[in-house]
């Protein structure tokens, strides 16, 4: 039985009122799994500006902007969005702040949503920050006040780490006082600490040193870590979501569970190996905790037997260190596959479906949900390394191939990417001349991460009407000659679009422009299916190629054939499930035997 004050949260949703109970002002973040659903969240909560930044530096440096203001402010982002805001982090070290400041990264083990699984402890190391690190939704939202508190009390900002399992898992958290900044909100001139010039910046090294001493005394003292007391046989270093699966796993050993994951608590550690006969070290990903605790000159057992790679799990810990144990006491669930696939209807299917017929053409993509046409039937795209990398990589290969690649070079973008980090290499290939064809995939939305706006949706965060950027001006105002506007759904249309525009001796962009079919206004509307004739099917595959989850297969053997009517060498039909069609109109563009018509005509 819980009380009135007690809620049914997720980690993410925990942190969203942590942060207004924290007092927090002002909040920026650019959206990506698993980070996401905190600023939509917050949004919802009176007295605290939220924003989508068009990239996580941005949503950053409006954060650091806040605070130098003398609020507490928030940034928020997944992992790789780290790598991002790299820049303006390692300098705010530095300069310190006046209003509480905490960036939320939120790391992705498994990779559940992401193109790699870094381990974004080492950026506390490398930039010389306090890292926290909550273990589930009731600590997460309690140790986010605390980083807010800690920001204040000691001039810096805080690292605040989750995962994928801590922001999605749900849990009873309950809700807490007001709190509010102790600085002042104003102006107040202070050059000397945030004018980053070498002679300042060498000043303010020092006091980023004597800041981490600071930070080891608050470390040892257990205000975020603690020892809990059990079986001396074997014990735990551990930290985060990891910490559960160690009392899952092992309820009856002793534990020392870390909060802050940097700087660590030398002294109480070594004091805690002290006790023990066995000392593991549990954690996901990097043997970061580990190796610090090694360097101690601690003696420890960690990635020797437990994964580097992906999510750990109560069994996973237990068979680990116990290869006896029987792995059907922790047996995992069973879930049905989910193969990953566009949406049926997709806007961006009539552009990857033309780009598979273009054999000779390499095809840079970006991150996206877009990134699925690399998947067969489609199979069309040959590189993805990170946001705004396909219009680099392309310009780069252009430099490289020479004459040799022109007409054979296009790069895939989306709306949302293209406003993250696409923009600055478009200049950059007008500017140096580059020869390739750059597509934008405009769905009005940044529809991977859950259907959130950005700069060129027209609305913001609320969903409030906002300035619409204006892609094709925008490209025309860097120097783009060829812009052209197509509607993908047109597959003969968006055909001769990409034609032209890899004929060109110049720059060009397409614009494939249609909203994504999962946008409310689209999603909730009345739509016309087609379906199938099949007595008219030919059995091609021609709609089939398109890789619409709404078109299905039906094989027949040589004797269902003929029993069927048709003729003996057709080896099956393609049947449209109208509930799923969207009626985009794909797939009655490839049909030319009138086997796919609209329902009623």
């Amino acid at each position: 039985m819980t009380d009135a004050s007690s809620l049914w949260m997720s980690g993410n949703e925990a942190i969203a009122m942590a942060a207004y109970e924290a007092g927090v002002k002002v909040a920026s973040g650019y959206p990506g799994t698993p980070s996401t659903e905190i600023m939509e969240n917050l949004s919802k909560y009176e007295g605290v500006y939220t924003e989508w930044a068009p990239n996580e530096k941005v949503g950053l440096e409006v954060a650091i902007g806040a605070a130098f203001a003398g609020v507490r402010a928030l940034a928020t982002m997944k992992h790789v969005g780290v790598n991002v805001a790299a820049d303006p982090l390692f300098t705010v070290s530095y300069t310190g702040v006046r209003g509480g400041l905490v960036i939320l990264t939120a790391d992705d083990p498994e990779m559940h949503s992401s193109q790699n699984e870094q381990d974004n402890r080492n950026y506390a190391y490398a930039a010389k920050l306090p890292m926290l690190e909550p273990s589930d939704p009731a600590e997460a939202k309690e140790m986010l006040k605390e980083a807010f508190e800690l920001s204040e009390r000691l001039d810096t900002p805080v690292l605040f780490r989750i995962t994928t399992r801590i922001a999605h898992v749900k849990g009873i958290v309950s809700k807490g006082e007001m709190l509010s900044s102790q600085a002042e909100c104003g102006i107040e001139k202070s050059p000397a600490k945030f004018v980053m010039l070498p002679a300042l910046a060498r000043n303010r090294r020092k006091v980023v040193e004597e800041r981490m001493g600071e930070l080891k005394k608050i470390a040892e003292n257990g205000e975020y870590n603690r020892i809990e007391e059990g079986d001396k046989k074997r014990g735990f270093i551990t930290a985060g979501v990891a910490y559960l699966y160690v009392k899952e796993a092992f309820p009856e050993a002793a534990v020392l569970k870390l909060g802050m994951c940097w700087p660590l608590p030398e002294n109480e550690i070594k004091a805690f190996a002290a006790t023990v006969d066995e000392l593991f070290v549990v954690e996901e990903l990097d043997p970061f905790l580990e190796h610090h605790i090694k360097a101690m000159g601690v003696e420890c057992r960690g990635k020797d037997c437990i994964p580097n790679q992906g999510e750990l799990n109560t069994s996973i810990v237990r068979t680990s260190i116990e290869p006896d144990s029987a792995p059907e006491l922790f047996p995992p669930a069973e879930l049905p596959m989910r193969p990953p696939n566009m949406c049926a209807g997709c806007p961006h299917r009539g552009v990857f479906y033309n780009l598979s017929k273009m054999k000779d053409v390499f095809v840079s993509g970006d991150i996206g949900c877009y990134t699925l046409g690399f998947l067969p039937p489609l199979s069309a795209m040959d590189s993805c390394v990170c946001m705004g990398a396909s219009v680099t990589i392309a310009h780069g290969m252009s430099k490289a191939l020479g004459d040799a690649g022109k007409g054979k070079l296009i790069s895939v973008i989306g709306d949302s990417t293209f406003m993250h980090t696409g923009i600055n290499g478009l200049i950059n290939s007008i500017y140096n001349d580059s020869s390739s064809v750059l597509v934008i995939l405009d769905n009005r939305i940044t529809a991977m991460t859950g259907q959130q706006n950005n700069p060129a949706s027209g609305c913001n965060i609320k969903g409030e009407a906002a300035h619409a950027i204006n892609i094709e001006k925008l490209c025309e105002a860097v120097g783009v000659k060829h812009v052209e506007v197509v509607n993908p759904h047109d597959i003969k249309a968006c055909k001769e679009a990409l034609k032209k525009a890899l004929e060109l001796d110049e720059y060009a962009v397409v614009i494939s422009r249609a909203p994504c079919v999962l946008l409310p206004e689209i999603k909730n509307a009345v739509h016309n299916p087609y379906l199938t004739t099949t007595e008219n099917c030919k059995g091609c595959g021609a709609c089939v190629k398109l890789g619409c989850p709404a078109i299905s297969w039906t094989p027949m053997t040589k004797e269902e054939a003929v029993s069927k009517g048709y003729k003996e060498k057709q080896k099956g039909f393609a049947v449209i499930n109208g509930v799923q069609c969207n009626g985009c109109g794909q797939c009655f563009a490839l049909c030319k035997f009138d086997a796919i018509n609209r329902k009623g005509e």
